[in-house]
């Protein structure tokens, strides 16, 4: 997943479950496994470090739309990547990350209610996922409803802790959208422990600290 924005915004939130989107977002890669029998499994693989596995019953060609709709995302041909993936979700609706990665494609494209409802009912067949958690919290932070994405930021963090881009997604909308320096400084600081070195960070953190000290003066 990946995301776009001017200045200091969120240059780390997205994980398209297939990794097309890359700054903020991510660098998630998802594939599809062919399970014998029972149907197929489909792992998303995060660089953050855990894996989520999800086993459903899809046909061969659903499976292969998935992966050609993957392959259209990352070439930027979001309009036929959306097509695709709409007919996986209608094929199985019950499988989260497609629907994810269609949340991601349509927010892309501007259609963010229809990337909200997508995001949505990917939490309702799999509440503690953690991207699901994250990109919602990226849709509703553009969309200016900004105590709504840090509930999901918050969220995506309560199932995964360690899920440096919500972290660092969350450290961002506090400092210039919230306007709360404290939980901007704490979250900035328990990214921090888990990427060690982003000299970005490190600036806005110098920044801020001073920003803090005057608040106290």
């Amino acid at each position: 997943m990946i995301l776009s924005n001017s200045g200091r915004a969120p240059r780390i939130g997205s994980t398209l479950v297939m990794a097309w989107w890359a700054i903020l977002c991510s660098a998630c890669t998802s594939t599809a496994t062919k399970e014998p029998a029972a149907g197929s499994q489909v792992d998303v693989q995060h660089s953050v470090g855990f894996t989520i596995t999800e086993s459903a019953k899809i046909a061969e060609q659903s499976r292969a739309d998935y992966d050609e709709a993957m392959i259209l995302l990352q070439q930027n041909r979001l309009d036929e990547g959306v097509d695709l993936l709409e007919m996986v979700v209608d094929a199985a609706p019950a499988l989260s990350a497609p629907r994810i990665d269609l949340g991601i494609a349509l927010r892309r494209t501007g259609d963010t209610e229809a990337a909200e409802k997508h995001l949505l009912l990917a939490l309702e067949s799999s509440p503690q996922h953690a991207i699901a958690h994250n990109e919602l919290g990226i849709l509703y932070r553009e969309t200016g409803r900004f105590q709504d994405a840090r509930r999901s930021y918050e969220a995506a963090l309560d199932v995964y802790p360690n899920y440096h881009y919500a972290r660092r997604n969350l450290a961002v909308l506090c400092d210039l959208y919230l306007g709360d320096l404290q939980c901007a400084m704490d979250n900035y600081e328990s990214y921090m422990t888990t990427v060690f070195t982003d000299k970005e960070v490190s600036m806005w953190m110098a920044d801020l600290e001073n920003r803090l000290k005057e608040t106290k003066r």
